[in-house]
């Protein structure tokens, strides 16, 4: 079935993309998704590359409980503020109601603080490290595939410091040298990095630094007041510890079709695909097959060899152009075809996924070939993905300019806000737009804001949600 066009339905391309490449469908429960193979491979390979990032960094990986006593979200007003709407909650277990209700996490700062301040006696069990991949819940209004699903999968830091100043370190660190790194160096994704406005902060967090697809909280002390969390400073009295929480999720799948994808399907950087190269093997009788499917076996050892992640497609119930087909709309970045005349003249052919082009090359240099050009995919995906955000990021000068701008989503709109709630609320209102982050830094900028035309306190970039 042909995709619709990304120009003339970008949201049924995306829908389709994701079901006909087999990445996930819709599950029975409201708003959730089944994860087929295919899509859970590409987040374990998502998954794998965060999990170094975050060990390497100190972090250790620990498991919290699904269930939350209610009482404990109750604790911390800000919080149950911010996710009342999203909880989920647990009032019958074993055939009868029970005494008290349990959430079932929507996050898990609760559950965590209420726990871990058994563990700190003193300044030396500081700083605490923690990370947790789990799924979580929240009552999505309108679902789509991996953008928003009422459960999805996660990281979750946690972790407690005796200053501010560390903590503020912390919050830094993992949204700069883990998120912004990953997406940029792993998945490809030219990443703009900021705070958020004071109506878009994670409910209780002091602060909350994002990227397009990953959060990091400074939380001050309000979750560790809250529960009550204390430790013996250096001069022996009682002090809260600050604390952090950061996450991405499930939603980094979504973020990489819609970067990548072309009318054709995906495009995968070779850093995370699930296959970096797949072999098409062509014949046509039971000799030739067995002479195709022998030389396809070892140029995938040859491949391997050069550690390629490489599949042979060896299915009889498909013909060689269907696979073509799947192939290049799962965005496998490499494939191979290999015939019996191939084999005669010692030679393949090699589909760039990225380019849609093909060459021909020795069949005994293909491990070689192959890995000079999965980093040139990589990088090439990069260049293709900036260079998109770059032409769709507009400078305004008039508020009617920036009003059509956002009403028609067409990216990334930069102008000068004076800071005033109000100015963004009536954006929001007039085109559905918010400020998805402000430079991390204030940076004091000339001119004026474009909604109230008041001397601008900063630059924000504003954008619809997907």
């Amino acid at each position: 079935m042909a995709l619709p066009s990304q120009s003339e339905d970008f949201p049924a391309w995306y829908q389709e993309v994701v079901r006909q490449s087999e990445l996930a469908e819709s599950a029975l429960g409201r708003g959730s998704m089944v994860i087929k193979p295919y899509g859970f491979a590409l987040w374990e390979a998502i998954q794998a590359a965060f999990d170094r990032r975050i060990k390497a960094t100190g972090h250790s990986n620990v498991y919290f409980p699904l269930l939350i006593p209610y009482s404990l979200l109750q604790r911390e007003a800000d919080h149950v503020e911010g996710f009342a709407p999203e909880v989920a909650v647990v009032t019958h277990a074993g055939g009868s109601e029970l005494e008290e209700p349990y959430a079932i996490r929507p996050t898990s700062e609760t559950i965590i603080w209420a726990t871990v301040g058994r563990w700190l006696q003193s300044w030396r069990d500081l700083p605490l490290l923690l990370n947790q991949w789990c799924n979580v819940v929240r009552w999505e209004l309108r679902p789509r595939l991996f953008l928003r699903t009422t459960e999805f999968l996660w990281q979750e830091g946690h972790t407690a410091h005796e200053t501010e100043a560390e903590a503020w370190r912390e919050t830094r660190m993992i949204l700069r040298s883990v998120y912004q790194r990953v997406a940029e160096r792993e998945l490809m994704l030219p990443v703009v990095v900021g705070r958020k406005t004071a109506s878009e902060r994670f409910a209780g967090a002091v602060e909350t630094l994002s990227m397009q697809a990953g959060t990091s909280h400074y939380l001050g002390q309000n979750f560790s007041r809250a529960y009550d969390v204390r430790y013996t400073g250096r001069d022996g009295a009682e002090e809260f510890p600050h604390t952090t929480s950061w996450g991405v999720s499930t939603r980094l799948v979504g973020a990489l079709v819609m970067a990548h994808g072309d009318d054709q399907g995906l495009r995968l950087p070779p850093s995370i695909a699930p296959y970096q190269t797949v072999i098409v093997p062509i014949y046509r009788s039971d000799e030739e097959r067995e002479l195709v499917l022998g030389e396809a076996e070892r140029a995938a050892r040859q491949l391997r060899r050069r550690r390629v992640r490489v599949h042979v497609d060896d299915r009889d119930q498909h013909r060689p152009g269907y696979k073509f087909n799947e192939w290049e709309l799962k965005g496998v970045p490499l494939r191979v075809e290999l015939g019996p005349r191939d084999i005669a003249a010692g030679q393949a052919t090699v589909f760039r996924r990225d380019l849609a082009t093909k060459e021909v090359v020795p069949l005994a240099e293909l491990g070689s070939i192959a890995r000079e050009l999965l980093p040139d995919i990589q990088r090439g995906l990069f260049e293709d993905a900036r260079r998109f955000r770059d032409e769709h990021t507009y400078t305004p000068t008039t508020w009617d300019e920036m009003r059509e701008l956002l009403s028609s989503a067409s990216g990334f709109v930069v102008a000068g806000w004076c800071g005033d709630e109000a100015c963004e609320a009536r954006v929001k209102e007039e085109t559905k737009a918010t400020i998805r982050c402000l430079p991390i830094r204030r940076e004091r900028t000339d001119g004026s804001c474009l909604v109230c035309g008041r001397p601008a306190a900063e630059r924000a970039y504003w954008a619809q949600a997907y």
